[in-house]
């Protein structure tokens, strides 16, 4: 599948506590199982709203992103768009929508840090955080929210943001010749289980098991020659 080991992890929603437990058993696992190998982390998004740490949860991930031997992919989820569309556009519908779902709690972890609103720089790397990442060798897409497999990879970054559709979560319905033997790694929408759902034969992978709300937060351990595994924090 790939040679580097991929570590997917699903929303985080400022739950920073859960995050670094969770960074710290993935890294003792690869130590064990994966001597030698590399690793790469990837962040599916929804970094920010609900719980208490958003602030903590973006500055760990950017000061990830720096030094020479980066090995961290970060996408972008709702929760990232609508935190810049409201204070880009200063909209107070906007603005409202975002408080509404979560931008209050992620506003008053920047307080804590005596900022009146987050640093320009955050909302920067948030706007270009990309919508998704296709391993194209290893046969594998992560993204946040999911893809139109009738039109990707032109389907734009609003579905990879935002979609629900039916037509993505039953992979019976998948007729695109660009996804065929393809998995799909994505979270957006909690599981009703509180576990990973997997459908397709490991086609399509939600690890979003929703971390905010109590549950776990969750990662998919991908690696050549393997069935994914799990690690729940």
């Amino acid at each position: 599948m790939t040679k580097n080991i991929y570590y997917a992890i699903g929303d985080i929603h400022g739950e920073i506590d859960k995050l670094l437990v969770l960074h710290e058993r993935i890294l003792q696992k690869h130590d064990v199982e994966f001597p030698g190998c590399g690793y790469i982390f990837v962040h599916l998004g929804d970094y920010v709203d609900r719980g208490a740490g958003s602030y903590e949860v973006v500055d760990l991930l950017m000061k990830m992103e720096v030094g020479p031997n980066k090995n961290i992919i970060n996408l972008r989820g709702n929760h990232e768009q609508m935190m810049i569309d409201a204070f880009k556009g200063k909209d107070q519908y906007v603005s409202g929508i975002w408080e509404k779902y979560g931008g209050k709690e992620t506003m008053k972890s920047y307080y804590r840090y005596g900022f009146d609103r987050p640093p320009q720089e955050h909302l920067d790397w948030m706007e270009r955080l990309p919508s998704f990442y296709w391993d194209k060798e290893a046969r594998i897409i992560f993204v946040h929210a999911g893809i139109d497999p009738e039109h990707f990879p032109n389907d734009g970054e609003d579905t990879h943001l935002w979609t629900r559709s039916k037509n993505f979560f039953n992979t019976k319905n998948w007729n695109n010749p660009a996804l065929d033997g393809v998995m799909v790694i994505h979270g957006h929408t909690p599981t009703k289980s509180g576990r990973p759902e997997i459908d397709g034969d490991f086609l399509r992978i939600n690890i979003d098991t929703g971390a905010c709300y109590g549950g776990s937060l969750t990662a998919t351990v991908l690696s050549s020659g393997t069935k994914p595994t799990f690690i729940s924090i």
